[in-house]
């Protein structure tokens, strides 16, 4: 199945400017994860429908985090960035646990 992604400009400026992050480098990401999607609970991240996210390597080994709105069948891209420690041990722990 192949997603569809939609950077809206704000987005993708962003994610040049301030995380150095090319739309092509968040496409690898979705190619190569290997985990499953988590949803962000924090009350001031609240979005509906909900913002979902996970951990995935480029296909040159850069890990990054996405954000992402799944809505319509698209999935409207809100960040991608190299995660923190803290954001690493989550996903390990909640995305790519054996349940």
């Amino acid at each position: 199945m192949t997603l569809k992604l939609t950077f809206s400009a704000n987005v993708e400026n962003k994610l040049g400017k301030k995380h150095g992050v090319s739309p092509d480098e968040v496409r690898q990401c979705f190619s190569n994860m290997q985990g499953k999607f988590l949803q962000d609970t924090r009350e001031d991240h609240a979005t509906d429908p909900p913002t979902l996210w996970f951990i995935a390597e480029t296909d040159h080994g850069r890990l990054l985090k996405v954000c992402f709105v799944f809505d319509n069948g698209i999935t409207y891209i809100k960040t991608a960035y190299e995660p923190n420690k803290e954001e690493r041990r989550i996903y390990q722990k909640h995305g790519q646990s054996s349940e």
